[in-house]
């Protein structure tokens, strides 16, 4: 079957297409990044930016020796497991040098087979590549998806002491819906939800 990946004012063009530069329209060849679904091939790029936001986003939130024995083959196994079940929806960023930042989401955890209720799991976009606007395009682009598979709320958790992350939620519109507590790496660690209830221009 053909993927196909709405760019902004090109209209839908082939995904693999949009990994040779020498395929694109030519103002599309210009652009910075492209962001398209990640599929079973983007295993060992996701991991590697898996691991390496990690280790720059929490420094001071989560224990250093849990950041120093994250392992970018296992992550790379676990994406390649997770993208074969074609459950989730989860896109990247892709420049010439390879993956920079990504987004994944799935109906909410904990919610009963008739929720329609969706989640973001993970959003981080590698610091080298910030600024860009990479993480809210990814976000919209991730929360229209599942809202096109008929979610009509989203809500996305974030560890509380991760204030530049809180800070980007609540500018999206993300409203507080509570605390809980995550547990990392053995480690309890309070974290915050955010909560969208109409989806309709998300990101607009």
């Amino acid at each position: 079957m053909l993927r196909l990946a709405q760019h902004e004012d090109f209209g839908p063009v082939d995904l693999d297409d949009c990994r040779d530069a020498s395929k694109l329209h030519p103002m599309q060849s210009k652009l910075d990044f492209a962001i398209v679904p990640a599929g079973p091939s983007d295993a060992g790029g996701l991991a590697e930016v898996h691991v390496r936001s990690w280790r720059e986003t929490y420094p001071d939130i989560l224990p250093s020796g849990y950041l120093d024995r994250m392992s970018p083959p296992l992550h790379a196994r676990r994406w390649r497991s997770r993208l074969m079940q074609l459950n989730e929806v989860t896109l990247v960023a892709e420049t010439a040098e390879g993956l920079v930042g990504f987004c994944s989401g799935d109906w909410a955890r904990g919610r009963g087979p008739e929720t329609s209720e969706a989640e973001v799991h993970t959003l981080y976009v590698l610091k080298s590549a910030q600024g860009q606007g990479l993480g809210r395009r990814l976000m919209t682009g991730a929360v229209r998806a599942l809202a096109a598979r008929g979610a009509t709320s989203v809500k996305v958790a974030v560890l509380r002491d991760n204030t530049p992350a809180r800070v980007f939620y609540e500018h999206l519109g993300g409203s507080f819906d509570g605390e809980h507590v995550e547990l990392v790496g053995g480690t309890s660690v309070a974290a915050v939800d955010y909560r969208w209830d109409d989806l309709a221009g998300f990101g607009a």
